[in-house]
């Protein structure tokens, strides 16, 4: 974990993301951040996001803090490009829905922050593995616009887990650059330009969400 955040700073606000490489390529954007944001890299799968996450929001300072969740994921609608960005409504698992906060703020910033880009907003859907094939065209049967394996866990465990304080309305939400969609999945040849346009608009995207948390009201008490 990176922190950014001076001691006493709150509400803070917490991103989150899965692997190495995402958390590289969001050090690329830390330049001129503001001081009160910590980046977790929790690990890859859902349980490895429910429990760093649970860890970091018990720490000092974190009681209030915002989440959101970011990396890669998996398209699930045809005609999506790898560096499209999908900003969740709501993020789903099998425990349930979490709705996120400020989502048409947060589109706009990203549309401002990685121009050219198209954003997609919907439901963000979770998975312990990587979906592949038919399974994809199943998730987008039922209303989902992307899968990944950590964002769902990470609200969930923001918003409902031990650490959630009963009345706090904690702010979440969540936010995915494609790099394998229908017609660009990973497996085929050509992906490896995919990642390099996701791993670049990944690295352009932290501004944009320090605008979302400047705009939030203080949580509830």
């Amino acid at each position: 974990m990176t922190a950014a955040r001076p001691p006493g700073a709150d509400p803070a606000l917490l991103v989150a993301c899965a692997l190495r490489i995402e958390r590289l390529a969001l050090r690329g954007g830390e330049r001129g951040s503001p001081a009160s944001y910590t980046v977790l890299r929790t690990g890859m799968g859902p349980r490895a996001a429910d429990e760093a996450v649970g860890r970091a929001l018990a720490g000092p300072g974190m009681e209030r803090a915002a989440v959101l969740a970011t990396g890669f994921c998996a398209g699930l609608v045809p005609g999506m490009n790898p560096g499209d960005l999908v900003v969740a409504e709501e993020t789903r698992d099998p425990r349930g829905t979490v709705a996120c906060d400020g989502t048409a703020l947060l589109a706009e910033a990203l549309a401002r922050a990685v121009p050219g880009r198209t954003v997609h907003l919907g439901a963000l859907t979770g998975s312990d593995h990587v979906v592949r094939g038919q399974e994809r065209a199943h998730l987008r049967a039922t209303g989902a616009v992307a899968v990944d394996m950590e964002s769902a866990a990470t609200l969930w465990t923001a918003a409902r887990g031990p650490t959630a304080e009963p009345g706090a309305n904690r702010p979440v939400a969540a936010v995915r650059v494609i790099v394998d969609a229908p017609e660009h999945e990973l497996v085929r040849i050509g992906t490896v330009r995919g990642g390099i346009s996701a791993f670049r608009v990944l690295r352009a995207v932290l501004p944009a969400f320090h605008d979302w948390h400047r705009s939030l009201p203080l949580p509830r008490r």
